[in-house]
């Protein structure tokens, strides 16, 4: 495990194609020793269903628990929350985590919080991240945009959010998908502050040659 000052970060996974990236943060993130306060939507299931082989119960305690077996080193690391559970500590600013990562954000989701609307406790999360002035990153994957996403993206921008297209980048010559996979999430970790060893920076692999 990395050693790192212990840090807690709300993930939310919403239902975008592309949750191999929330997965994956999942696991850099528990591996960091980060507490991670979880929640999964219930279009994002049906996502990891189809896109992965993952089989991840609905059920947030069951989760919890399925998830502190395969990946959690610490006691109580990793708890999942239920779409309205309003006494979870990402509901309110006096419990909520100082970050917030939503990956990946579906339309939907972006919608809702550029309008501050808190239908569901993801959107409340984000509103709280908002409005308390947290770190909130959201992982968007969605092409192409039209112009209420783009307006909608500004508008988190100018409220304090970081937008982050999942647009992996290719100067690392990744070899297989894990690794643009890998990408991705290794810019949410810099954006987090966590060290990371998923891929060589830039100018790295120069520095190394010379």
């Amino acid at each position: 495990m990395i050693e790192t000052a212990t840090k807690r970060v709300t993930l939310a996974l919403t239902g975008a194609s592309g949750v191999q990236y929330g997965l994956r943060l999942l696991e850099c993130l528990l591996a960091a020793g980060c507490q991670v306060d979880l929640m999964i939507s219930k279009a994002a299931h049906l996502v990891i269903a189809t896109e992965t082989s993952e089989e991840l119960p609905a059920n947030p305690d069951k989760l919890t628990q399925v998830l502190a077996e395969r990946f959690s080193q610490l006691p109580g690391q990793v708890k999942a929350y239920g779409r309205e559970d309003w006494f979870a500590p990402a509901a309110s600013g006096s419990g909520a985590a100082s970050s917030m990562v939503i990956c990946p954000c579906s339309g939907g989701t972006l919608s809702a919080l550029a309008t501050g609307a808190s239908n569901n406790l993801i959107e409340r999360a984000g509103d709280v991240a908002l409005k308390e002035r947290r770190q909130l990153l959201i992982v968007t994957r969605e092409m192409p945009l039209h112009q209420v996403h783009l307006e909608q993206m500004l508008k988190l921008t100018q409220m304090g959010a970081v937008v982050m297209p999942a647009s992996p980048g290719f100067y690392h010559q990744p070899q297989q998908v894990d690794d643009l996979v890998d990408f991705v999430v290794a810019r949410v970790l810099d954006q987090l502050g966590l060290p990371q060893q998923l891929i060589q920076r830039w100018g790295e692999a120069s520095s190394e040659s010379n």
